[in-house]
């Protein structure tokens, strides 16, 4: 019923009593609150569950109450004052003189979502339980008439197929088909493909058709935009280094985001033993990034225009920001275990699974936690504030791998002017063809690029001469090779691991 567990007997109970009230735990004196205590119920069954024990004082001293016939009829004329009906498990606990406490307990995972009592919607913040605010509720009868109506599957307003990014279109198209998850006969239009996705519904573009390839956003979508800032210190507050909005695109939201974290975290290095080049890190994992990033742009809230996904790199922490809450019965705290996934966009999120971004098994966050800690540091931390999403990766950006830290890395402190970085980066790599090589492939090795995303990631201003070379000295040695052999001239043209490649940079891993 719920994850607190129901107390068996007056031990159990205690030992229940003694963790105090919490996010799904409520005491009551007795059923003399019943309306109190039907409005936290209320409030357990729009979250994760939860119990109320009537009998029990708000210090966690345990009285109990008589129970009569009235007593049970009074609770189950409560129970008729939800709305849509609910169950509600009620259990007895025996305690001293004979009396008893009440134990109510509710589900949290309804698909009937959101829940009244004497119609008014209630939700549970941290021990308090308090009225749901309009927009809330709203947005919660949305998510339930999710199947029918929702805003990504809405007709996109003043939006036509010219507005669209074909060449993304058809990129989706081509990663799909490589993915086996689109069928290789599908036609090369644009709009058939958009129909495939669903993204095209009875010759209407949709929401999500605007979101996922979109290339003009104002006035009508002012929503899809990415803030990126570099702030110096701890806070907002401290002197902005970099300050970045963009209006983009879905999938080039991801790209201008990874790209302005490569370009931004200090980068680490190392000589392993027995080799005489050097091996480079970020001092926070790119792939854990670019999943957290993945994330706050498939599943945020589209629906207000005031809302966005937001990086922001302080010299403690990077923190990526999504407008939206969580959707009912999922806690920040369960995206650090085993959940299940329950994405809001249904078909933004279908369509990065079609170009195997992504998985759909809501196990992307357990996979972030595991590559922070094998990278040697704490795993994110996930909260809800201010109606967004945060997730906040502690690291030292001024200089990375400071003392304390693997053995053999140095820190390398970033802290010129953009274009002397820029410069610099060019000049290493122009000096370093085999340091150059390597990053490549460590880039390779989560996701296809085309080459001019390769060297925009890798911080250069166009494609330099060096970078080419690299890259035909990586397929001669069959270490990468062409998404799409049989046109290697294609402007879709993007470059993968070979299996030779993955097979090694998973050995050096496990070294």
């Amino acid at each position: 019923m719920t994850t607190i567990g129901i107390p068996a007997n007056a031990k159990h109970l205690a030992a229940l009593v003694k963790r105090g009230e919490g996010p799904g735990l409520e005491f009551k004196r007795s059923t003399g609150e019943m309306k109190e205590g039907m409005q936290t119920l209320c409030a357990f069954l729009n979250g994760s569950g939860g119990m109320v024990l009537f009998g029990v004082r708000p210090d966690g001293i345990i009285e109990g109450q008589d129970v009569s016939d009235k007593t049970t009829r009074e609770i189950a004329q409560a129970m008729d004052r939800f709305e849509p009906p609910v169950h509600v498990s009620v259990h007895h606990v025996a305690t001293s003189r004979g009396r008893e406490v009440l134990a109510l307990a509710v589900d949290g995972t309804s698909d009937s979502v959101p829940f009244t009592f004497e119609g008014r919607p209630y939700e549970r913040i941290g021990s308090t339980t308090r009225k749901m605010s309009q927009k809330r509720y709203e947005t919660l009868l949305l998510e339930r008439a999710h199947a029918r109506r929702r805003w990504e599957n809405q007709p996109a307003v003043g939006v036509r197929l010219k507005d669209l990014d074909r060449e993304e279109i058809l990129r989706t198209r081509e990663l799909a088909i490589q993915q086996g998850r689109i069928s290789a006969g599908t036609s090369r239009k644009v709009e058939d493909v958009l129909d495939r996705l669903g993204l095209r519904q009875d010759g209407v573009l949709t929401q999500a058709a605007q979101v996922l390839y979109g290339t003009r956003f104002l006035p009508d979508y002012p929503q899809c935009m990415l803030k990126m800032g570099r702030f110096r210190g701890t806070e907002v507050t401290g002197e902005i280094v970099d300050n970045r909005q963009e209006h983009l695109n879905a999938f080039a939201m991801v790209r201008e985001g990874l790209a302005f974290l490569e370009r931004t975290m200090p980068l680490g290095a190392r000589f392993p033993e027995g080799t005489i080049f050097r091996q480079d890190r970020f001092p926070i994992p790119l792939e854990a990034l670019r999943e957290i990033l993945l994330n706050a742009v498939m599943h945020r809230d589209y629906s207000d225009p005031g809302g966005y996904v937001a990086i922001a790199v302080f010299d403690d922490r990077v923190e990526i920001r999504s407008f939206g809450r969580l959707p009912a019965g999922l806690t920040p705290a369960m995206l650090s275990r085993t959940h299940l996934s329950k994405p809001r966009n249904l078909l933004v999120a279908q369509t990065f699974h079609r170009t195997g971004a992504v998985e759909i098994w809501g196990r992307g966050t357990n996979r972030v936690v595991a590559a922070c800690k094998a990278h040697g540091i704490p795993a994110p931390a996930f909260e809800e504030t201010q109606g967004f999403l945060v997730v906040t990766f502690r690291a030292e950006m001024i200089t990375a791998y400071a003392a304390g830290t693997p053995r053999g890395w140095v820190g390398q402190v970033s802290k010129q002017p953009e274009s002397q970085l820029e410069s610099q980066l060019e000049s290493q790599l122009e000096s370093q063809p085999e340091s150059l090589g390597q990053r490549v492939l460590v880039l390779l090795k989560p996701q296809a690029l085309g080459k001019a995303e390769i060297s925009k990631i890798l911080g250069q201003k166009r494609v330099s001469g060096q970078l080419n070379k690299v890259i035909h000295e990586l397929m001669d040695r069959d270490l990468i090779e062409y998404t799409l052999p049989e046109k290697p001239d294609s402007r879709l043209q993007k470059y993968r691991l070979t299996q030779k490649a993955l097979k090694e940079t998973n050995r050096q891993d496990v070294e």
